[in-house]
């Protein structure tokens, strides 16, 4: 497939994620009050797409707490910035095993799971522009931690959120889970335009080599959206691979703390990199007012 450059790209920031991050940046966003305020920091410096998960403002745990989702949604929609609220429902699908000669009972601590309406209440509740949908079950990281997204699970999530009027964004993982997000679009569980976000880099699903993350985009539909991150040491040069493959560009410390080497960043900082990379490629960033009309969102 021939590279199909994208000249009109929107910039997505992960604001927070739910990883265990905050204690190795003072960057990190606990409160509501911080993350919001980072997520209008990485609007001012040009991203369209604010990404929030929240978290316990004490610990700094990843938390589904309705009421902190409701005072970022609230805190953001409520200053002078324009952008676009992206609001996670990847979370309550958290299963943590035993051990390898006993895997039963699940553990306790970390295990977090779920149902459907649970998972999709605060959606429910603060109506973002675009909330998330991991499109699959995979081996996360190390240990006995399992990230389960059955079927059954993402049908019922994916129409609860269309009902709702909120665009999913599909998570892929690998290339499996854009198999079954072309499942969800064939079954009308999910309406055009349709958003998928690549994820790559993240134990255990596909990595970050080229090869691999071409074969991702091979496998997107020429009609849908798509935008690409990856984790870690790559994570600053996907805003050029993505923009050149014609996608658009996540940035954000979910996916990386770092500004270059032993460089702790700030949102706002990953966000200019990232302007700098693209507008140096000789494309155009695109704000939110046409993010909303490219992706048919209604302002809320």
């Amino acid at each position: 497939m021939p590279l199909n450059m994208n000249r009109d790209v929107f910039i997505t920031c992960a604001v927070t994620g739910s990883g265990d991050t905050a204690g190795k940046s003072p960057h990190v966003p606990r409160s509501p009050k911080d993350i919001a305020a980072s997520a209008i920091d990485a609007a001012k410096a040009g991203a369209a797409v604010v990404h929030c998960h929240v978290r316990d403002p004490e610990t700094g745990a990843a938390s589904r707490r309705n009421d902190l989702y409701k005072e970022v949604t609230y805190l953001i929609r409520a200053s002078d910035v324009d952008v676009v609220l992206n609001l996670t429902a990847g979370m309550g699908g958290d299963m943590i095993f035993g051990n390898v000669e006993q895997p039963l009972p699940l553990n306790p601590d970390g295990t977090d799971m779920a149902g459907a309406t649970e998972r999709v209440s605060h959606i429910a509740e603060c109506l973002p522009e675009i909330c998330t949908l991991d499109c699959g079950t995979m081996n996360f990281s190390l240990g006995d931690y399992v990230m389960t997204n059955t079927p059954s699970m993402l049908r019922a999530m994916a129409k609860m959120m269309t009902d709702l009027g909120v665009r999913p964004e599909i998570e892929a993982f690998d290339t499996g889970h854009l198999w079954f997000a072309k499942q969800l679009v064939e079954e009308g569980l999910i309406e055009d335009p349709v958003l998928i976000q690549l994820c790559m880099g993240i134990p255990w699903g596909a990595p970050d080599d080229l090869n691999t993350f071409m074969a991702m985009v091979n496998n997107v539909p020429t009609n849908w959206t798509f935008s690409a991150f990856s984790i870690g040491r790559n994570a600053l040069a996907y805003p050029a691979a993505s923009v050149l493959a014609g996608g658009n560009v996540r940035v954000g410390l979910e996916d990386n703390l770092y500004l270059s080497k032993g460089v702790l960043a700030t949102n706002a900082q990953l966000v200019e990199k990232a302007v700098t990379v693209i507008e140096g490629m000789g494309a155009r960033i695109i704000g939110p007012t046409e993010v909303r009309e490219k992706l048919k969102l209604t302002k809320r």
